[in-house]
């Protein structure tokens, strides 16, 4: 299997004792669906077109979509997840959507299934496609599509010039093609045919399998709005989750940050991205906080149905006490064996702890630099020995690393604990606090926050630092895009940590990615 076309099972057993999903509620299982679309785009998205063109245009991709919901049926899916803008593409005008739009009913206050009765509402035969494979097919679908919502001025002084408000919508039908969730996305990545809605939403929808899901969409992963109210305080803990992400590394890949959500989240993603190898584009999965079906490839131009059987997690469908998932708490030990005898160092600087930031006698070899990382100034510290107990700053905020590189690479390769604390201002607006071991492209400094896929070093280690949010995303991601887990992650000594070893591919990136929601505003 080429590393460039990468598709990859992983079946990642319960960690802790309070879970076995083997035993009781053997039930509470269902089999979920995503499809990475190749959108068929519209070469000239500027430029206005008729209803018409713009429905031979979104035909086009829908016919696509007819093919691959049949398909996910026969694999004996129950819902499927289309990717944000996959059925009219984007880089339009508010001007240039026009001939795109429909009005996706408030489905709190009318029920209504579009294939049952098509003459309801006028303008609607994108609605009605779709309802129609959700009904022919007895699954819930979920797709995206831009809408329309008029509105008054005199009533609503939100309420755009022209009258209407235009939403990135992603519109939920259950298996008997009844429309049963709408979602106006809040946090829009330079979406100029779109407006923010003027309340943020926060949607559920139940299905008679796996009971309650939450809906949000692609740049929404980042915010506490509303991906995380639902999550913390509306208990919500399966979530689908259409996208249309760029992939940036050595932090951001698609299903990187994916796993990342889920895992730290404690919740089932179905994440459904676009296909475009010309952009990036590329990045989907089904993933729990124990397993994860996924799919990165960023050469192909193909698209890619992933199908999984996946447990239960609405704790309303869960009788016994046993499974509990506290969202951003991380995980406890488990047991992997025997320690490693050339393991000395990594427990010794466990037992002895940190490097405090005024004391350079633990890590005086290593000299601290800066490199642009992501678009962010980060404080990076070499790991040039085979082992070593590390610290780097970002004015008050440390990270610290204890690590032993546990292999021979045939190649030399520079790597680097990096820090970052302070506002992001490109391509978004949004307060982190990181810590991240990533390998460099090169050898010299500067190539340190550069994109790789590859490596070949082998490192275990521990990561650790006191961050002032509560909210942290663990991930470690190896060569080729293989995402790994951390063995334990959690709170300790005041901050948070994570820890892996034993992997069997190179590390590309080992990240704690803390966002600090309350001051994205300053």
């Amino acid at each position: 299997m080429a590393l460039s076309e990468l598709m990859t099972l992983i079946i990642l057993s319960a960690w802790f004792n309070a879970i076995d999903l083997t035993t009781g509620d053997e039930g509470l299982f269902y089999t979920a669906a995503v499809y990475e679309h190749k959108v068929l785009l519209n070469t000239q998205p500027n430029v206005a077109l008729g209803r018409q063109a713009a429905l031979q245009h979104m035909y086009r991709n829908l016919e696509v979509f007819e093919q691959q919901v049949t398909s996910a049926a026969q694999q004996g899916a129950q819902i499927l997840v289309f990717p944000e803008d996959a059925i009219h593409g984007f880089n339009f005008s508010r001007e240039s959507i026009a001939a795109y739009l429909e009005t996706v009913p408030d489905p709190g206050a009318v029920t209504w299934s579009p294939c049952a009765d098509p003459d309801r509402f006028q303008n609607t035969e994108v609605l009605y496609r779709l309802s129609c494979m959700a009904q022919k097919n007895r699954l819930f679908l979920v797709a995206n599509m831009p809408d329309c919502q008029p509105c008054k001025r005199s009533v609503d002084p939100m309420c755009p010039a022209d009258g209407r408000y235009q939403f990135n919508t992603d519109v939920v039908f259950s298996e008997n093609g009844t429309i049963v969730a709408r979602y106006h996305k809040q946090n829009l990545y330079f979406e100029a045919a779109f407006d923010t809605p003027p309340a943020c939403e926060y949607v559920t929808f139940t299905t008679p399998f796996a009971g309650r899901f939450g809906v949000f969409t692609c740049f929404d992963i980042l915010f506490q709005e509303p991906a995380v109210t639902l999550v913390k305080d509306m208990g919500v803990r399966q979530f689908v989750y259409p996208t249309a992400w760029m992939n940036q590394l050595p932090l951001l890949a698609a299903v990187q940050f994916q796993r990342s959500f889920s895992y730290s989240a404690g919740v089932t993603l179905l994440a459904a991205n676009i296909r475009s190898a010309a952009l990036g584009m590329t990045g989907s999965g089904i993933f729990t906080p124990w397993d994860a079906l996924y799919h990165h490839d960023t050469e192909g131009e193909a698209g890619k149905l992933l199908v999984l059987r996946v447990p239960v997690l609405d704790p309303l469908l869960l009788q016994s006490a046993r499974l509990k998932l506290v969202p951003f708490s991380g995980f406890p030990n488990i047991d992997i064996g025997e320690k490693p005898k050339n393991f000395r160092l990594f427990q010794r600087g466990l037992d002895s702890g940190f490097c405090p930031k005024e004391d350079s006698s633990c890590n005086k070899q290593s000299t601290s630099f800066t490199s642009t990382m992501m678009y962010d100034k980060f404080t990076l510290v070499p790991l040039h020995d085979k082992e070593g107990n590390l610290t780097a700053c970002d004015g008050s905020f440390c990270c610290h690393l204890l690590y032993q590189k546990t292999n021979s690479s045939p190649k030399v390769e520079l790597y680097a604990l990096g820090a970052f604390n302070g506002l992001h201002v490109v391509h978004g607006i949004y307060y982190l606090e990181v810590c991240a071991v990533v390998r460099c492209t090169g050898l010299h400094q500067e190539s340190c926050g550069g994109e790789t896929e590859h490596a070949h070093t082998h490192i275990d280690f521990h990561l650790h630092a006191a961050f002032s949010t509560e909210y942290v995303f663990a991930g470690v991601l190896g060569s080729g895009m293989t995402l790994d887990r951390p063995d334990e992650s959690g709170r300790e000594n005041g901050g948070f940590y994570m820890s892996r070893r034993g992997m069997t591919s190179g590390l590309v990136t080992a990240v704690l990615y803390g966002r600090v929601y309350e001051k994205d505003g300053e």
